[in-house]
């Protein structure tokens, strides 16, 4: 398992992005947490749908991840959030040890 991660996670409202997005950091579950809005194309209850969302890039440790995702779950408001972890294989040593240091 890497050290570090990436998660994603996305919701529909701005405000809602960036309440996760601060908790995360309050918490100490995540160093980093970008905030951008995307157009999210997918099968819901056997429809298509197209929707404005927000996308969460959140910078964490893997140890954390169980606690993150709980948080996100948490604070969510869908029925099923996206929550991926994504494994860092490597980075800048200088930015992985800046999250090492930034989070619990």
């Amino acid at each position: 398992m890497s050290e570090f991660c990436l998660v994603t996670t996305t919701t529909g409202a701005p405000d809602l992005a960036r309440q996760i997005a601060r908790a995360l950091l309050e918490q100490q579950l995540a160093a980093c947490v970008q905030i951008t809005p995307i157009t999210s194309h997918f099968v819901w209850e056997g429809e298509v749908r197209e929707e404005a969302e927000q996308l969460l890039l959140i910078k964490a440790k893997s140890a954390d991840y169980a606690d993150l995702a709980a948080a996100i779950r948490k604070l969510h408001s869908y029925d099923v959030p996206e929550i991926l972890k994504i494994d860092v294989a490597d980075g800048s040593a200088d930015y992985l040890a800046w999250i090492r240091q930034t989070t619990r």
